[in-house]
């Protein structure tokens, strides 16, 4: 369970009423605040997570060989503060990988004596920038708490996606924006101030309107340990529930068995999510909804909720005895593990069972349109596409938590919607869905919801020799 320099947890003595996003014992093994890297493909999204945690998020080999992001990375980083009240600022703030101790010695010349410490855990969640990777944006942008937004300096702003994703982050009501000016190794000075000039132009009236403009060279670390400070003093703690019963998405799943292994080696299914909600503990009974989807000899479809135990608990690389909300947790469990194989349950919600929200195949959502296509540049006169009202009959894509289904439009009058889904989604109303629309091939973000009321399917019980 010990790793050198991080506290240690203890079950029998964990009172949830007494935890916050900073108690000590949680910020040593685990992140609580959740930071999103938004912005234009090849702006530099992933190496500044690299610069500031030391992580690559960039793991998959598709993703390497094209040197673009796909799925959603993850990285966690402390973040630290000289404990000298002499040691000069910005140096005094330091970031470091999430096994690093809790108070290791500060490294400015003439302070290196001195002991560091722990302020903050941050997750970064590493969206993709790529258009046709909205949706997994969208699914990012669900559990961040605040976002650092990347422009290159190098190229004029705003790019396609960098409006979307501003776009996409005002849906998602995001108050915390930092912006950071990237690539400031590549231009001159002069260069540098226009486009500063250019950023302010376009972020004003939005949701980033008056957020610092931080000018960083990503790949030569340079003014990283000012992103660290304003990490720390402009992005405010997340107000955390921890006593409701815990939920959690999953936004990723896995069988960690080698081929032919021992059956009696072989280690429960393993789902990877974010808590949104609640402490999940070792040893706890825990629920997955929707579950196993089928339909029934008359095409209705029937869902069977996977009931489990958690086994063990992970952030990264620290072990856990409970997680709390906040980046992205590995959860070990006893379920077979060919239902988490591949990102399986990714979309699903896990959670204490019987204490689930209910399970939709229709919905009833109050929508809003945007006006115009984002990032689209369509021909003529850099006009930018008109949004056409939903239509009957249509087919959407919805995104919902971290769940992307296809859903038909049964009715629509004014600003609701009735929408039929493709796969059952477990929410509840007065969540938000993100809309998108096919545009030449594409999935386009058209707008947003909030979902009112549904269809519901009928959830089979727990069994009652679950606990036995």
């Amino acid at each position: 369970m010990s790793r050198k320099g991080l506290m240690e947890q203890d079950l029998s003595k964990l009172d949830v009423t007494k935890l916050n996003p900073l108690s000590p014992e949680v910020i040593s093994r685990q992140a609580t605040i959740n930071i999103g890297t938004i912005g234009h493909v090849a702006h530099g999204k992933s190496t500044v997570v690299k610069a500031i945690s030391g992580v690559q998020t960039v793991r998959f080999k598709n993703e390497l060989e094209r040197n673009i992001t796909i799925k959603l990375g993850y990285a966690n980083a402390k973040i630290y503060k000289c404990e000298d009240e002499k040691c000069p600022r910005p140096m005094c703030y330091k970031a470091y990988g999430s096994g690093k101790e809790d108070n290791p010695l500060c490294d400015v010349p003439g302070f290196e004596n001195a002991r560091m410490k722990l302020l903050r855990h941050v997750s970064f969640v590493d969206c993709p920038g790529h258009d046709i990777l909205m949706a997994t944006m969208l699914n990012g942008a669900a559990i961040m708490d605040g976002a650092l937004l990347l422009i290159a300096g190098n190229e004029s702003c705003p790019q396609p996606q960098t409006s979307e994703h501003l776009a996409a982050v005002e849906i998602m009501r995001l108050q915390h924006i930092i912006i950071l000016q990237n690539k400031i190794d590549l231009i001159q000075e002069s260069v540098a101030l226009n486009q500063h000039e250019a950023i302010q132009k376009f972020i004003q009236g939005t949701i980033a309107d008056g957020a610092p403009v931080v000018p960083i060279s990503a790949q030569l670390r340079y003014n990283i340990d000012v992103v660290c400070e304003y990490l720390i003093n402009k992005i405010p703690i997340p107000v955390r529930n921890f006593t409701s019963p815990p939920n959690m998405i999953v936004i990723r799943s896995f069988d960690v068995n080698k081929p032919g292994s021992e059956v009696d080696e072989i280690k429960g299914g393993v789902a990877g999510g974010s808590i949104l909600w609640g402490v999940l503990k070792v040893n706890q009974f825990i629920e997955v909804r929707p579950g196993i989807v089928m339909k029934d000899e008359n095409g209705n479809i029937k869902c069977t909720p996977i009931f489990s135990r958690i086994v063990s608990l992970f952030a990264e690389q620290n072990e856990l005895q409970f997680a709390v909300p906040g980046g992205l947790i590995g959860v070990g469990t006893t379920m077979d593990p060919t239902l988490t194989r591949a990102d399986r349950l990714v979309g699903q919600v896990l959670g204490e069972v019987n204490s689930l929200p209910d399970v939709f195949v229709e919905l009833e959502v109050n929508f809003f349109l945007l006006r115009r296509l984002l990032g689209v540049r369509t021909k003529g006169a850099e006009k930018q596409g008109k949004v056409a009202k939903l239509t009957k009959a249509e087919i959407l894509m919805l995104n919902i938590g971290s769940m992307s289904t296809g859903a038909r439009v049964i009715a629509v009058k004014n600003d609701l919607a009735k929408l039929q889904l493709t796969a059952p989604v477990c929410t509840s109303k007065g969540e938000k869905v993100a809309l998108s629309r096919r545009v030449e091939k594409h999935w386009r973000l058209i707008g947003w919801g909030q979902i009112q009321a549904g269809a519901t399917l009928q959830v089979p019980d727990a069994p009652k020799n679950l606990f036995a």
